[in-house]
C-alpha cells in the first residue's frame, strides 16, 4: 500500500490531504496523481503557476499556503482555489481589490498565530476577532475557514491544545457564519493530531513526497 492510501484509511471521511509540492518535481506530482491525489499546495507564486501550466490538463485543485505579500495579490487571486495564508485585513483587502469581478468569489482562509511566534504571520486571536465582521462584508472573498501554524514540537500531543483552539474559534464564528467550515491544520509531523480535533486539511509534505530537495 501507498503512503498515500495508507494515510487516506487513517484519516476522517471529512479531513482531506493537501499534498504540499514546493519545491518538487513536476514527475513526483504526476505520480500522486496516478494514485488519486488532486489537491496540491504551493508556496511561491512563481514556481506554482510553471506547474499550473505544466499540469493543465489534469484539471487539479491548486491551493496556496505559502506567505503573500499584498504586491503579489493580483498573481494569485482567481489562480488557485483556496488561498491558506491570509494573515492580515489588508492582504484580504488587496485580494478583494485585485479580483476582477466575474468570477466566483475568492475563496481565502484566515491565518491565526495562536502561539505568538514573532517568526510567524497570522492574526492573535484578538485581532481575529477586531476584524472578523471586516472580513466577511469583502464581496468579492469568501471566508472559508481558518488555518494555524503551531510550534514544531518533538511530541505531537503537545500541539493539541493549539489545534483545539483553532476548532473552538472555528465553533464559535460559525454559529453566525456558517460558511466558516474549513480548517487547515496539521503537517507530516502532527497530522494524526490534527485530525484527531478536526482538521479538514492536512498539509503533506514529507511524508508523501520524501525530503526536499
Amino acid at each position: 500500500m501507498s503512503a498515500l492510501a495508507s494515510i487516506q484509511n487513517e484519516l476522517p471521511k471529512d479531513c482531506r490531504i493537501l499534498a504540499v509540492s514546493k519545491l518538487q518535481p513536476v514527475s513526483k506530482i504526476r505520480a500522486l496523481l496516478e494514485q488519486g491525489q488532486r489537491a496540491f499546495g504551493e508556496n511561491y507564486v512563481q514556481e506554482a503557476r510553471q506547474k499550473q501550466t505544466e499540469l493543465a490538463e489534469a484539471a487539479l485543485e491548486w491551493h496556496f499556503i505559502g506567505s503573500l505579500q499584498k504586491n503579489k495579490a493580483k498573481d494569485v487571486v482567481g489562480r488557485f482555489d483556496l488561498i491558506h495564508s491570509v494573515d492580515s485585513l489588508s492582504l484580504a483587502e488587496a485580494l478583494d481589490r485585485r479580483h476582477d469581478g466575474t468570477s466566483a468569489p475568492q475563496r481565502i482562509l484566515i491565518q491565526l498565530n495562536l502561539a505568538g511566534e514573532e517568526s510567524k504571520g497570522g492574526f492573535s486571536r484578538n485581532e481575529f476577532e477586531t476584524a472578523f465582521e471586516a472580513l466577511i462584508k469583502l464581496r468579492r472573498l469568501e471566508v472559508a475557514g481558518l488555518m494555524t501554524m503551531p510550534p514544531l514540537f518533538e511530541n505531537p500531543e503537545e500541539a493539541r491544545p493549539y489545534f483545539k483552539k483553532l476548532r473552538e474559534l472555528r465553533d464559535d464564528f460559525a454559529r453566525s457564519h456558517p460558511a466558516l467550515k474549513e480548517l487547515s491544520m496539521g503537517t507530516s509531523s502532527d497530522y494524526r493530531v490534527a485530525a484527531d480535533e478536526g482538521a479538514t486539511w492536512v498539509r503533506l509534505g514529507t511524508v508523501l513526497f520524501g525530503e526536499r530537495p
